[in-house]
């Protein structure tokens, strides 16, 4: 017989269902072979799906792992605050932490009518263009600044929001360049910074809104605005908002979240 696993479809950084970014949640009782996690992935084709299992070792209360619809990765934030925000509403409380395999120990908080979620702050350092001019050529567009980060994170920083909207990348040809996340960013208009953010490596040609890309932009930008927090958007067709905060080696993301779907996936 079918195995039921209780499912939620979660619109991520949104008030309001078709906004944000889409995560699938699904709770365990124990972990799935890492070859059925990964196809349950292919199977609901969202940039990832988030799976929590009870924490044995005490030094969290659940365990978290994510996959795209490729392969697992080692840090997603859009599917922790899913996660979170699942748990949460489902068995109350106003904080929740997850031990994950690469990442540390993620924690998501109630904030205000949304959720705060800590990830680790991941530095970059300046690239130059030479050694990215193939990703530049297929952004389209030559940035003012390159950084990278050895954990696969690429920052390319133009003038205005208007040449991130503007950018129209050859997607097939980024793909072939590897799993890495290429990131364009600049000063925002209706908030401090905005950014896209393009992983088709990884199976997603442009992320709704990346989580993981916005604990890289944080330090990125406190850095430059000379403050630790600030607003920020992430300019894809869904688009999203979050709040960003620096501390110490955790970058806070803020913002809602909103279950279209809640039922039973069968497996």
């Amino acid at each position: 017989m079918p195995k039921p696993i209780p499912y939620w479809h979660v619109d991520a950084f949104s008030a309001r269902p078709f906004g944000g970014n889409q995560a699938a949640v699904m709770v365990l009782d124990e972990w799935l072979p890492d070859d059925v996690l990964v196809a349950i992935g292919g199977e609901n084709l969202f940039a990832e799906t988030a799976f929590v299992v009870r924490d044995a070792t005490g030094e969290a209360d659940w365990e978290l792992r994510w996959c795209t619809p490729t392969y697992e990765i080692a840090l997603c934030g859009h599917a922790t605050l899913a996660s979170g925000h699942v748990l949460l509403t489902r068995d109350g409380g106003d904080r929740i932490t997850f031990r994950t395999r690469k990442s540390g120990i993620l924690e998501v908080r109630r904030d205000g009518e949304g959720y705060a979620l800590a990830l680790p702050a991941i530095a970059t350092t300046a690239d130059t263009a030479a050694n990215q001019a193939e990703a530049i050529r297929l952004l389209g567009a030559e940035p003012a600044e390159v950084w990278r980060s050895e954990l696969g994170y690429n920052i390319y920083l133009y003038e205005n929001e208007a040449a991130i909207r503007a950018l129209t990348p050859d997607i097939r040809g980024l793909e072939a360049l590897g799993k890495d996340q290429f990131i364009v960013t600049a000063p925002g208009n209706a908030t401090d910074i905005v950014s896209r953010v393009f992983v088709p490596g990884g199976g997603v040609d442009e992320d709704s809104v990346t989580g993981s890309a916005h604990a890289v932009l944080t330090p990125f930008w406190a850095k430059r605005l000379g403050r630790d927090s600030f607003t920020a958007h992430q300019a894809s067709t869904r688009g999203g908002d979050l709040t960003l905060q620096r501390d110490g080696e955790r970058a806070w993301l803020g913002g809602p979240c909103v279950t279209v779907v809640e039922g039973v996936f069968h497996l």
